[in-house]
């Protein structure tokens, strides 16, 4: 059976660094400031391909060299291009001061991929729609949308049923606009139910 590690960007206790290597597929995000002591095997690194993170990390050489990016065979985009333009004029109203939250860098990542020879995923937003009606069975708190983490691990346990899902390093706390308290029950729950695991 195929074991996959999600590895979110929260504290990941050294000691778990074998077991996370010893997977058959690693998934970390954005600027992989997980990987070194969690260890350094990467074989997907997910991206938020909008808005400030993604021009952060295009427009950085630390970004593109990193060891973990470097590695990685696979670069997931998180963000629908087409969901984010159809959101772009509400956000304009809602949240005037998110101004750029709906720029694309798809294209660019795509680029980037082509360039060092990497494979270019983006999770279409059927995967964005379910969480956020899933979700709504937790009762959050208004939110913008719902975190990278949250969509990639509907996406794996969508697109891997037979796999056996691990996540650590997830604190389920952070930007002010994700839903944080109810992701955590929802991922509280996939694990009651034997969807996922946790280290």
């Amino acid at each position: 059976m195929t074991r996959i590690m999600i590895v979110g960007n929260g504290a990941v206790d050294c000691r778990y660094a074998p077991v996370i290597e010893s997977a058959d597929l690693v998934v970390r995000f954005n600027d992989c400031r997980s990987s070194g002591a969690s260890g350094l095997r990467t074989d997907v690194v997910a991206v938020c391909n909008t808005g400030r993170p993604a021009k952060s990390m295009l427009g950085s050489n630390v970004w593109r060299s990193h060891p973990a990016v470097a590695q990685a065979g696979e670069i997931w985009c998180v963000r629908d291009p087409k969901k984010f333009a159809a959101m772009k004029p509400l956000i304009a109203v809602l949240h005037p001061e998110l101004d750029d939250f709906c720029d694309d860098g798809t294209q660019a990542f795509n680029a980037f991929c082509l360039e060092n020879g990497k494979r270019c995923f983006v999770i279409d937003e059927r995967t964005h729609d379910w969480v956020d009606d899933v979700l709504q069975l937790y009762h959050p708190a208004p939110y913008v949308v719902p975190s990278s983490g949250i969509i990639v691990i509907a996406s794996v346990l969508d697109r891997y049923p037979n796999a056996t899902v691990t996540i650590v390093g997830f604190g389920h706390e952070g930007w002010e606009y994700h839903p944080f308290a109810a992701e955590r029950r929802l991922v509280d729950d996939y694990v009651t139910l034997g969807k996922l695991r946790r280290l």
